[in-house]
């Protein structure tokens, strides 16, 4: 997160003597990425962060594969995954590749009977249905209908939900998320072409400070297996941070959408980027004002990427029979475009209100055994008049 931001109370000199009031240390943790030299934050513990009592079972949670080299647009009816009362056993893997797994969640319950941490990849959580609070050691973020959240790997979490009808598109990066480098000037800050700025992030804020020995269990997400391990202290205990690398949020009711006479491509809605895929949001929106303009998106061809995207709500003017929670595949190799019928339909309309989230991996995406359970099977053919 290239934005400077701050909790609680830290020494004016860092890796200096910070004393408890009642005597004693605080010990000072640097949460920093690409070795030394990435985005980092320093936290100051109640407790030293390194107390280990125990590990307990570890277990396989990588994805089995359906489909491993596909050439076939897929439709997933995503509102048909069933609930399940746990936050991970919720999560589902839809769509994977080396560089990110792409999945759907229902959880029921807040997840409060142990912390969790991703130490392999940064996260991106959108809030399809629900409304709470995403818990961590650097501190709260308010989340709703609408809201990415980005929570980086090595993060201790917990989510509270106050709807037990909870629907969120997730992905998970093994590079970090960032903000378009092309609305950025040199120091980072967002420019005034950008489709938002600084003030639409929502900044982690009530830092939770525990003074608590015991035994907490934090489940931990390495080379796709989840370790169970015991903590001999609460992992909330930080008294206070600074820096450059932390979890937030963004609504992407907040995005400000780019139009022009004619149809403006993807790119413009782009919302994130990584070093492997892009992340766009399709928000409402005036249509193109070209006298001849056509406000479908024209074909293309799929020719570096792999599209997902993920249909939150509105009216989705290119396709038919399309509903909230539904995921399109358009896998590389093939062009794809407006559904039949839909590029005439859409001449003479001056405005959309679809809600969308799309990804694009730049690397072609397998299919899991849990997405081929949602497959409507027959999407690949609906471009056939």
């Amino acid at each position: 997160m290239p934005l400077y931001h701050k909790l609680g109370d830290f020494p004016q000199k860092r890796h200096t003597q910070f004393e408890k009031p009642n005597g004693g240390f605080y010990y000072e943790q640097l949460f920093g990425t690409e070795g030394f030299h990435g985005h980092s934050s320093l936290s100051y513990h109640v407790h030293r962060p390194t107390q280990v009592k125990e590990i307990l079972n570890s277990y396989s949670v990588e994805p089995k594969i359906a489909i491993g080299k596909n050439i076939k647009s897929l439709l997933f009816k995503g509102f048909e995954l069933k609930p399940e009362n746990d936050f991970l056993d919720s999560r589902k893997a839809m769509l994977v590749n080396k560089d990110c797994i792409i999945g759907l969640a229902a959880p029921k319950e807040s997840l409060r009977n142990y912390f969790y941490k991703n130490a392999d990849a940064d996260e991106m959580l959108f809030i399809h249905k629900g409304k709470g609070k995403l818990r961590t050691m650097l501190g709260n973020i308010p989340f709703e209908y609408g809201d990415y959240l980005i929570i980086p790997r090595g993060i201790i979490y917990q989510i509270d939900f106050e709807t037990e009808e909870n629907r969120l598109f997730y992905v998970e990066s093994y590079s970090p998320f960032y903000t378009p480098k092309r609305y950025k000037n040199q120091s980072g800050q967002h420019l005034e072409h950008s489709p938002f700025c600084e003030r639409d992030f929502i900044l982690p804020n009530e830092l939770e400070t525990h003074d608590e020995k015991g035994d907490f269990l934090i489940k931990i997400k390495k080379e796709g297996m989840i370790h169970e391990v015991v903590y001999a202290t609460h992992p909330f205990d930080v008294v206070g941070w600074d820096g450059y690398n932390f979890p937030y949020g963004f609504s992407i009711h907040n995005f400000e959408p780019i139009t022009g006479r004619v149809h403006q491509p993807p790119p413009v809605h782009q919302t994130f980027e990584t070093a492997t895929f892009v992340v766009c949001s399709f928000c409402p929106r005036l249509y193109d004002y070209h006298p001849k303009a056509i406000p479908a998106p024209y074909n293309h061809s799929n020719i570096d990427s792999d599209e997902v995207l993920y249909y939150v709500d509105g009216d989705f003017m290119s396709r038919n029979n399309i509903e909230q929670g539904h995921i399109t595949l358009h896998p590389k190799g093939i062009p794809h475009g407006p559904a039949p019928g839909a590029m005439e339909r859409s001449i003479g309309h001056k405005e959309t209100h679809e809600l969308a989230v799309m990804v694009d991996t730049f690397r072609p995406l397998m299919v899991t055994e849990e997405a081929m359970g949602l497959d409507d099977g027959q999407y690949y053919k609906s471009w056939t008049e």
